[in-house]
């Protein structure tokens, strides 16, 4: 019998490592925050940053020049900011084609 106190757990899932990897790296290499990444992935924040930082602990140092650091920074920038353009006008012209109709 049930008293009503005991709370329902949830099955505690597992991840591969290589899953894990592939999360970490798509954090790093697009630039976007864990928090975005992890909402998308549906995980938590802390579980994937954790993984991010293990992550970047094994990677080897970065062999770029202080240019190309410079360049990747602002391509990254450039590339988040045309998502962003482009998310916006999808959302205008679904707009605009539903308000002509």
């Amino acid at each position: 019998m049930s008293t009503g106190n005991e709370k329902t757990r949830r099955q505690r899932r597992k991840f591969t490592a290589q899953y894990r990897h592939e999360a970490a790296r798509m954090v790093i290499d697009s630039g976007r925050t864990i928090a975005e990444v992890a909402q998308e992935l549906g995980l938590g924040p802390q579980l994937l940053g954790r993984w991010v930082k293990a992550e970047k602990e094994t990677m080897t140092p970065s062999t770029l020049s202080p240019d190309e650091r410079e360049e990747l920074k602002r391509l990254r920038k450039e590339n988040a900011d045309l998502r962003m353009d482009n998310e916006f006008l999808g959302k205008a012209a679904a707009f605009f084609a539903a308000k002509h109709q």
